[in-house]
């Protein structure tokens, strides 16, 4: 449910107010950018546009991993990590959605909880909803607010990986891979997309019995790497080992996504990447607007449960359906919702 405070919520005063640091302003700011009220969105549309000046010093970093790989743990532990270095975090968790009930867990505040304490880090859940990727739809225009808030380390945590996990590689300057301890039938197991598109790979929970383990995983996914198209030419993709229970190899992780920031803006890489993610963030906006104004339009709705009926039962082809409602939508009675 909207936040109440979204309700009245005057755009210059609260970028004023997130701009000075104050952290419940953050989190309207984001409340307001989530919601998918008409009035609140165009609210959202106005306070994005007087942040944006304030926008793009951030090094944004998306981490992804298999189911049970400690993400969490590992981004607390990186957080204190960046913390001690002098930087402010904040960390957009993207929460997985029921498909049944539609409610999500938002855990992470939980799971995170020392870092979640710091004065220094911002840890917001926020539920994935029907979007491909394991990120909410928002996201972008949070790791926005966050940006001008002051906050110059970015984390957005997806919710596991699939193909369409990939996804986040199209929002963040550096995706990070978190893999288990093991290969072989482990590595075979992990869809080759979501590898193919990692900037730098950690081998987690690299302790006690599985220091081992781990020492010959990242041996094999090294060498699996060489056998992949790389994302990038220039950059040969690193496979670290960590544990963030004994916090060790934070550093290392820390030091490398350093070492990738200096090369790629140095050379212009960065800029030209964030370049193409913008472009293509306007084009998934395009398409989900439409997606949204075809629904609620009006003739559409009318004529849409007829066609469904009939593409289900057989009587019309899902083509010859989808040409009709697309005619209402386009020249139907009313024209285009509006707004």
């Amino acid at each position: 449910m909207p936040d109440p405070g979204a309700k009245t919520a005057d755009p210059h005063a609260l970028a004023e107010g997130l701009k000075a640091g104050r952290r419940r302003d953050l989190a309207r700011a984001i409340t307001l950018i989530e919601s998918t009220r008409p009035d609140h969105r165009a609210a959202a549309r106005a306070l994005l546009e007087e942040l944006l000046p304030a926008t793009g010093g951030s090094i944004r970093l998306g981490i992804s991993g298999v189911p049970g790989v400690g993400k969490s743990t590992f981004i607390e532990a990186f957080g204190r990590h960046v913390i001690d270095r002098g930087h402010r975090i904040a960390v957009l968790a993207v929460d997985p959605t029921s498909a049944r009930s539609g409610g999500s867990i938002l855990g992470d505040k939980t799971r995170m909880e020392e870092l979640a304490r710091a004065p220094e880090a911002f840890i917001r859940p926020s539920p994935a909803g029907d979007t491909l990727g394991g990120v909410a739809r928002r996201t972008r225009e949070a790791m926005l607010a966050c940006e001008a808030a002051g906050f110059d380390v970015i984390v957005v945590e997806t919710v596991g990986v699939g193909q369409s996990e990939t996804a986040v590689a199209d929002m963040v300057d550096l995706f990070c891979l978190l893999l288990l301890p093991g290969g072989g039938d482990e590595l075979q197991g992990i869809k080759r997309g979501i590898v193919e598109i990692a900037d730098l790979i950690v081998v987690n929970k690299a302790d006690g019995a599985m220091r081992d383990a781990a020492r010959h995983a990242a041996a094999e996914y090294r060498h699996a790497l060489t056998l992949l198209r790389p994302r990038d030419a220039d950059w040969r993709v690193p496979v670290l080992q960590a544990s963030a229970t004994e916090n060790r190899g934070i550093d290392a992780v820390w030091e490398t996504i350093g070492r990738w920031r200096e090369a790629h803006a140095a050379e212009g890489r960065l800029a030209a990447r964030r370049a193409d993610q913008a472009r293509a963030w306007m084009w998934q906006e395009i398409r989900e607007t439409l997606v949204e104004r075809f629904r609620r339009h009006a003739p559409v709705r009318a004529a849409l449960p007829g066609h469904e009926a009939a593409v289900v039962a057989g009587r019309e082809t899902p083509g010859a359906a989808a040409e009709a409602l697309l005619a209402a939508f386009l020249g139907g009675a009313g024209g285009p919702e509006r707004g």
